[in-house]
């Protein structure tokens, strides 16, 4: 097996959901872990909160002191206001405030402090609330890296698929219309990139087609012979062992096929969502920084009431620091 990385920074999400809470319990459970080391980025005040009530016997401290037994380490972020930390309600602070977590978890990156970094769930509307223009964290990594956002590219990990969408939140006729050779290429590249970075060193990867049956011939549209058909060429000739176009009903059955390209955003998660349901990772991939989300939301149902699900992230954790999905954890700190 790939060695496992390190260190990886774990933002709490929007603090007013159950991020805070599911990081901390995910932080407990691997303190004491030989693999990976986890530093929970976020405000203090709103990460102490749920250690006092769901860490079990753990302690904060600082991720730049020497680390002791028992301790959840902590990148503190001066970020949300003890005002807006409200539990379970909307709030554009909250929203600017998981920005911010972000922003500086990548800090972390470029300095060499951490390796990789988990996003716990965000609230698109707070962000948005908060005048940041946001529809998902590919995006969000893109404009935090510099990186052109069409080169930032989404990955659904679960249910045994891997599967990386070469168009993610928008309108189905406008994701359609940008739709060329070059895109689909990337979208190639940073797929195979992807899976050699989770540990698969010659990976296959399969493209799906635009239309039913990949145009059937020209039978049913002839945009794959002018999009598809000529990336995957281009993928070929880069050393990337590519197939396709291929109708994604027929292809996403070969067990022989490590990931997956999709064209648009149902088309790829659907199959996950349907398999892995609220247990799988989404990647964000191609600005030179491993970021991965958790398939779930922020519930605000169930925020502050420290019984929240924190299984998705523990499996997202160990996807990135390429441990087995299963391994036992250490400890079963504060479990509600």
């Amino acid at each position: 097996m790939k060695e496992a990385i390190k260190t990886i920074a774990l933002t709490i999400g929007d603090p007013n959901g159950i991020g805070p809470e599911i990081a901390v319990r995910a932080a407990a459970d691997l303190r004491a872990s030989e693999d990976i080391r986890i530093v929970l980025v976020g405000d203090e005040h709103v990460v102490r909160h749920y250690v006092e009530r769901v860490g079990g016997d753990a302690r904060l401290q600082p991720f730049t002191a020497e680390p002791s037994d028992g301790a959840i380490l902590l990148c503190a972020v001066d970020a949300l206001p003890a005002t807006e930390f409200r539990p379970g309600q909307f709030a554009a602070a909250a929203g600017r405030a998981t920005v911010a977590y972000v922003d500086a978890a990548i800090g972390l990156v470029r300095d060499g402090k951490v390796d990789a970094i988990v996003g716990c769930p965000h609230n698109e509307t707070a962000v948005n609330a908060a005048g940041i223009p946001f529809s998902g964290y590919p995006g969000l990594i893109a404009r935090l890296t510099g990186t052109p956002e069409e080169k930032v590219f989404m990955m659904l990990v679960g249910g045994g698929l891997r599967i990386l969408h070469a168009t993610l939140h928008e309108r189905i006729h406008h994701a359609l219309a940008r739709l060329t050779p070059d895109l689909i290429e990337e979208a190639g590249l940073a797929c195979a990139a992807t899976l050699q970075r989770l540990g698969i060193p010659s990976p296959r990867i399969g493209v799906f087609g635009i239309n039913p049956h990949a145009g059937e011939n020209g039978l049913f549209g002839d945009d794959d012979d002018h999009i598809t058909v000529p990336a995957v060429a281009r993928l070929r000739q880069a050393g990337i062992a590519a197939e396709g176009p291929v109708g994604a009903d027929i292809i996403l059955g070969r067990k022989d096929i490590d990931g997956f390209v999709a064209i648009y955003h149902d088309q790829g998660h659907i199959p996950v969502k349907l398999l892995a349901g609220r247990n799988a990772s989404a990647l964000s991939v191609g600005a030179g920084v491993l970021f991965s989300s958790v398939g779930h939301g922020s519930a605000f149902d169930i925020a502050g009431q420290c019984k929240a699900d924190h299984s998705a992230v523990l499996r997202t954790l160990r996807l990135i620091g390429n441990l087995p999905a299963d391994k036992p954890t250490t400890t079963q700190a504060g479990i509600a």
